[in-house]
């Protein structure tokens, strides 16, 4: 028998989770992975999924949702000139290889071994809003080709085992090498379509021909019903986050993003305990 009140709570929690997410995509420069992946691994355990595929499921489906969020959020950053193509031009191509590396190392994973994984991630990133962020000096400088290659081979190895476009590290990267925050963040939501574009075809790939995925609605390592909800809520709530950016102050907000990853974290490694 249905349990019509479960069900009713997992799409409350989901499109509160979609909010959240679609709103820090356009402030902090993020897909919003770190907030979807734990809500669609939840969903996804109350639906009863199966254990070797559910958080792979997770990841998949996140990366699929980061597409129409980071093109939303990135269109509103053009409107404030705060996206620097130039930089994408120079390393995305570094990023796509990286996110095809990172496809197979989240195809071979456990589930115990990808919560494990983005438990540790999302404590070390909330550390870093806590105390880092503010801390960086504004003066831009030209980042070396042997940078570029080095880290957006890596931006894009850890994000599709994580779910997530980049934005978590490649903001920092950029801040390491004075861009202004805003610029930073735009440019970070425009990559993020690069990750996530590269990324999802490689989820769906990877699951369809090297996973046996029964789970329903699901296209390899992609679950349409995921997708469906979560899409309209943060394609929506995206831009709201993108003009915040540049009208207020954003310390407290990224302290308290910071505090929310932080639980996360937490919440995550307690559910790793239990299933490892």
């Amino acid at each position: 028998m249905i349990d019509w009140s479960q069900i009713f709570y997992l799409i409350i929690v989901m499109v509160m989770a979609a909010s959240v997410a679609g709103f820090a995509a356009g402030l902090l420069g993020v897909g919003g992975g770190l907030v979807m992946v734990p809500a669609l691994y939840y969903a996804f355990t109350v639906l009863d999924f199966e254990m070797a595929t559910k958080m792979h499921l997770a990841l998949g489906t996140s990366l699929a949702i980061i597409i129409p969020t980071s093109i939303m959020s990135t269109k509103t950053h053009m409107k404030f000139n705060a996206v620097d193509f130039g930089l994408i031009k120079s390393f995305g191509i570094y990023i796509v290889l990286g996110v095809i590396i990172g496809t197979f190392l989240a195809s071979n994973l456990k589930t115990a071994n990808l919560v494990f994984f983005f438990s540790l991630f999302a404590f070390l990133v909330g550390l870093f809003f806590l105390f880092l962020k503010s801390k960086l000096e504004e003066t831009e400088r030209n980042i070396p080709k042997i940078y570029k290659i080095i880290i957006g081979n890596f931006i894009g190895f850890v994000s599709v085992p994580l779910g997530i476009g980049g934005g978590s590290l490649s903001v920092p990267f950029m801040r390491l090498f004075g861009y202004d925050m805003r610029k930073a963040i735009g440019t970070s939501a425009a990559i993020g379509i690069l990750i996530a574009i590269s990324g999802t075809i490689s989820m769906v790939l990877s699951g369809a021909l090297f996973a046996k995925v029964n789970s329903p609605l699901s296209f390899g390592y992609f679950n349409l019903a995921g997708f469906l909800v979560f899409v309209p809520v943060t394609m929506m709530m995206a831009p709201l986050g993108a003009k915040v950016v540049h009208k207020v102050s954003r310390n407290l907000i990224t302290k308290i993003f910071g505090v929310y990853l932080i639980l996360i974290s937490l919440r995550s490694f307690i559910e790793y305990l239990n299933i490892k």
